[in-house]
C-alpha cells in the first residue's frame, strides 16, 4: 500500500503562498480589491479606480533610488495603498535601509480612504517589527486642487518648495478621465493646460511640481501624453524639469489592467526633477524596456538611447518617442529624412463630416442612389486596401440628399479613408482604403465622423496617388513609425499631417503596384519597403510587421 506524497512544487508553492500573504502589498491589494468589489461600476468610472496589479507595484518600486536615512514619499492617488507598500517593502529589502519613511497619502474617495488608512496602520506595524519609523499622513481631499498652485511658474519651471515641504519620491496609479475646461481642477491648473484636458496629465504635473531637486518620480499612465496637440504645454512644462530616465512599454493594450477590463496603452515612467537640464550640452540617456504585459514583467528587454534622439524640445511638438528596438531606431530615421507632406504635395486631410447622433433625421437602412440617397460610409467599410459599400450591417449605410444635408456631403471623388479609432488588439494602427469615384455612381457622398479622409481641394487625387497613400498609410513601416511616435488610440488629422512622406514620384510608383496586390498585407508591406528603400541607399531599412 502506497502512502500519498504531497509533491514537493505544491509544498513549495503553499509555503510562497504563505509569504506572500504576510506581504503588506498583497494584504493592500486584497483590501482593494474587496472594496471594488463592493462599489458600482459607475462609481469606480467616477474616481478612475483602476488598482495598480501588484506586479506592477513591485516593478516601479524597484525603480526608485533614494538612500536617505529618512525618505519622504507622496501618492497623490493612493486608492487602497498598493503602491504604498510596495515602495517601503522595497526600501526595506535593501542592504541600506532607511531609519524613517514619510508617506503623504491622497485619496478622495472617503469611503476607500478608510480602506487606506487600515492598510497603512497596518504597513506601520510591519515596518516597526523591522526597525523602521513609517510615519503616515493620510490627506482625504481633491490632490489637484489643494496643491494646484504650486504650478505657477518662473522662467517656464514649476517652483520649488520649501525643503521640508518638497518629496523625495511621487509614485502613481492617477485616474484618468477627459475633463471640461470649465471643471475647476482644470482651471486650476490652468498652467499645464491645451484643449481638452485629461486628469492624469495634471497629477503628474502637480507632482512634478512637489519634488525637490533631485527627487523621483514613477508614474503608470497612458501613453497619451507623449504626443498630441493637448498635451504639448504639459510636454513643455513637465520636460522642462523633469529629466526622464526609464520607460517601460506594454506591448498589450489590456494586460496592465487585466483585472479591470481596462483597454489603454500605459507605460511606466520615472523622472528625475532637475530644473535646466535641457540647457546641458549632454542631456543623458533614457532607458526603454519592454514587456508584453504584466506576465512577463519580471524579464523585461531593455535598450538605452540618447535622449536626444528621443525627445527634441525645440520642436514645435516636442513628443517623446519610444522605439522598442534598433530596427524602430532606424525606420525613424529613415522616414525622418522625408522632406514631404500631405501640404507640400497640395493635399490635405478632414474628418468626416457625418455625426450621426445630429444627422439621424437624414440616416437611412435603405434608399436609391443617386436618386434620393447618397452612399454613407462608416469605418467599418474601411478595411486596409479596401473601401466596401454596402455591405448590409446594423448601421444606416445611406444619407438623404435633401437642402438640408447638403452641408454634410463631400464631392464623389477619390479619397484615402483612414479609420480614426483602433479597436481593442488590433494588429494595426493605421487603416486606410482607398475609395474610388468610379465605384459608385454619385455626384455626393457621405463620410462618418470616425473617418478621416484625404483629399486634393478643388481637384481629385489620381488613381496611382490614391493607391499609393493608402498603401503607404497601411503599411507597417509606417505603422511602426506612428506607434513609436504617438500612444493614442486615436489616429487625428493633426498628426496625420505632420507625418513625413516620400517623394511624391514614390508613391505613384508604389500606387500603380499596389493596385495588382489583392489586399495582401505582406505584399504591401514588401512594396512599401522595397521602393522607399531606393531613396537612401545607404540606410539600411528595418524589417517591421
Amino acid at each position: 500500500m502506497s502512502r500519498q506524497k504531497t509533491k514537493p512544487s505544491a509544498v513549495v508553492a503553499q509555503a510562497t503562498d504563505l509569504a506572500r500573504a504576510e506581504r503588506p502589498t498583497i494584504r493592500a491589494d486584497h483590501a482593494g480589491a474587496a472594496y471594488s468589489e463592493k462599489v458600482s461600476v459607475d462609481h469606480r468610472k467616477e474616481h478612475g479606480l483602476y488598482l495598480t496589479p501588484v506586479p506592477v507595484a513591485d516593478f516601479m518600486a524597484e525603480q526608485i533610488t533614494a538612500t536617505s536615512d529618512t525618505i519622504r514619499i507622496l501618492d497623490p492617488a493612493a486608492g487602497a495603498g498598493i503602491l504604498l507598500c510596495a515602495v517601503v517593502e522595497e526600501l526595506l529589502s535593501r542592504r541600506q535601509t532607511p531609519r524613517r519613511i514619510e508617506l503623504v497619502a491622497y485619496e478622495v474617495d472617503k469611503d476607500l480612504a478608510e480602506v487606506l488608512g487600515r492598510v497603512l496602520h497596518d504597513l506601520q506595524e510591519w515596518a516597526a517589527a523591522k526597525g523602521t519609523v513609517v510615519a503616515v499622513e493620510l490627506v482625504p481631499e481633491d490632490f489637484i486642487l489643494t496643491h494646484a498652485a504650486a504650478l505657477q511658474s518662473m522662467g517656464g519651471f514649476f517652483p520649488h518648495l520649501q525643503p521640508e515641504h518638497a518629496f523625495d519620491v511621487v509614485i502613481a496609479n492617477p485616474p484618468y478621465f477627459k475633463l471640461n475646461k470649465a471643471d475647476p481642477r482644470a482651471q486650476a491648473a490652468a498652467a499645464v493646460v491645451h484643449g481638452q484636458p485629461n486628469i492624469y496629465g495634471l497629477f503628474m504635473a502637480v507632482g512634478a511640481a512637489l519634488l525637490h531637486d533631485g527627487g523621483e518620480l514613477v508614474y503608470i499612465v497612458p501613453r497619451s501624453f507623449a504626443s498630441g496637440p493637448y498635451f504639448w504645454l504639459f510636454r513643455e512644462k513637465f520636460f522642462g524639469c523633469i529629466r526622464p530616465e526609464f520607460a517601460h512599454v506594454f506591448g498589450s493594450r489590456r494586460d496592465a489592467f487585466n483585472r479591470d477590463a481596462v483597454l489603454q496603452e500605459n507605460i511606466i515612467l520615472k523622472g528625475i526633477r532637475q530644473d535646466g537640464w535641457l540647457r546641458q550640452r549632454v542631456r543623458g540617456l533614457l532607458t526603454i524596456s519592454t514587456s508584453q504585459g504584466v506576465g512577463d514583467l519580471d524579464a523585461p528587454e531593455r535598450r538605452t538611447v540618447s535622449l536626444d534622439s528621443v525627445l527634441n524640445m525645440k520642436s514645435a511638438d516636442k513628443v517623446l518617442r519610444l522605439p522598442v528596438s534598433t530596427a524602430e531606431d532606424a525606420l525613424l530615421r529613415l522616414v525622418d529624412g522625408w522632406s514631404g507632406s500631405l501640404r507640400s504635395y497640395g493635399l490635405q486631410i478632414s474628418t468626416g463630416p457625418v455625426v450621426p447622433f445630429r444627422a439621424t433625421e437624414f440616416l437611412d437602412k435603405a434608399g436609391s442612389v443617386p436618386d434620393s440617397h447618397a452612399p454613407l460610409l462608416w469605418m467599418n467599410h474601411v478595411l486596409a486596401m479596401k473601401v466596401t459599400w454596402p455591405i448590409g450591417r446594423h448601421k444606416p449605410e445611406y444619407i438623404k440628399r435633401v437642402m438640408a444635408s447638403q452641408g454634410l456631403l463631400v464631392p464623389n471623388r477619390n479619397y484615402v479613408l483612414m479609420r480614426r479609432f483602433s479597436a481593442k488588439e488590433e494588429a494595426r494602427r493605421l487603416v486606410a482604403g482607398p475609395y474610388l469615384a468610379r465605384a459608385v455612381e454619385t455626384p455626393v457622398v457621405g463620410l462618418e465622423n470616425h473617418l478621416n479622409y484625404i483629399y486634393r481641394p478643388n481637384g481629385t487625387l489620381t488613381e496611382d496617388e490614391t493607391f499609393g497613400l493608402a498603401a503607404l498609410f497601411s503599411s507597417s513601416l509606417l505603422d511602426t513609425y506612428f506607434r513609436a511616435c504617438n500612444g493614442n488610440t486615436q489616429v487625428s488629422a493633426t498628426e496625420l499631417r505632420a507625418m513625413p512622406l516620400p517623394p511624391l514620384d514614390i508613391i505613384k510608383a508604389i500606387g500603380r503596384e499596389a493596385r495588382a496586390l489583392q489586399n495582401s498585407p505582406e505584399a504591401i508591406d514588401s512594396l512599401v519597403i522595397r521602393l522607399v528603400g531606393k531613396i537612401d541607399q545607404n540606410e539600411k531599412v528595418p524589417a517591421v510587421g
